[in-house]
């Protein structure tokens, strides 16, 4: 599947975020003019090291937090809090315990007023693209990570956003369970052909997933670097012991070793300055 290259889904451009603590009146500068933009239907991810602000900017993505500076605009429309052309796939599970799976996925519609009849109908076909048919009754806990997983997944592509934002959605996962839902959410995103951003922290990952992976500086955040990822669609997990899948990874671990060496290097200082107090 290929993007529309002259469709932008997603233009961020010039995004700063600055945290003030009202405790002693300190700043906390956590993204830096960053901007990104995204085509229609495309697979982008974002990686860095932690605490350079990929999550916070995500959240600013699904209008949860205001940015201190720049813009977001989805489909041409300014965005300035949550809306339905936006879906969120947290770290976490996030499932309301007392719902069953089907009654999950339906949230989001129910949220809009859409009857639960019509609910149901449009629930059922995504409970069985993520591969959860027959498990529309059970409860949370009565499924493994992985489905749980699945369930946000549906909740998510439910509400039928145009941009659907993921934030290190398999991270709770072992590993053999995140490498089967990579490729099971390939196969998803082929059928929805919805325009993605996906924060992770595996590089691995974000070379097998994305059209384009995006590297971000140690905090406070700038673009690094934007690579395009030029493996052939569909993927299968074999591709991981292809060469260029090799020398993308060592590409973006190039990158980003100095990041990571210069943010643990800050903390120490950090820590050194708290600890003379």
């Amino acid at each position: 599947m290929s993007a529309t290259p002259d469709v932008a889904k997603l233009e961020a451009t010039g995004v700063r975020m600055e945290y003030v603590r009202r405790r002693d009146n300190s700043s906390l500068l956590a993204l830096e003019s960053f901007s990104l933009g995204v085509p229609e239907g495309q697979f982008v991810s974002i990686v860095g090291p932690s605490g350079c602000g990929k999550s916070t900017f995500l959240k600013i993505l699904a209008g949860l937090i205001r940015p201190t500076g720049g813009e977001i605009r989805v489909d041409g429309r300014f965005v300035t809090g949550p809306a339905s052309d936006r879906a969120m796939v947290f770290q976490d599970s996030s499932l309301f315990p007392w719902y069953t799976v089907g009654q999950n996925v339906a949230y989001g519609l129910s949220c809009q007023g859409i009857s639960a009849r019509e609910a149901a109908q449009r629930v059922a076909p995504l409970i069985e693209m993520v591969g959860l048919r027959g498990f529309d009754r059970h409860y949370p806990h009565e499924l493994s990570g992985g489905m749980q997983q699945r369930v946000n997944l549906a909740r998510a592509l439910a509400v039928d956003p145009v941009l659907l934002l993921m934030d290190e959605p398999f991270a709770s996962l072992d590993a053999q369970t995140r490498e089967i839902m990579q490729a099971e959410l390939l196969k998803i995103w082929q059928q929805t052909t919805k325009t993605v951003v996906f924060i992770t922290h595996q590089i691995n990952e974000a070379v097998y997933l994305s059209d384009r992976v995006v590297v971000m500086s140690a905090r406070p955040g700038r673009l690094l670097a934007d690579l395009t990822i030029d493996l052939p669609r569909p993927r299968s997990l074999d591709v991981k012991h292809s060469s260029s899948f090799v020398h993308y990874e060592g590409q973006i671990w190039g990158l980003l070793e100095g990041e990571v060496r210069r943010e643990m290097a800050a903390d120490q200082v950090v820590t050194a300055t708290d600890g003379r107090r």
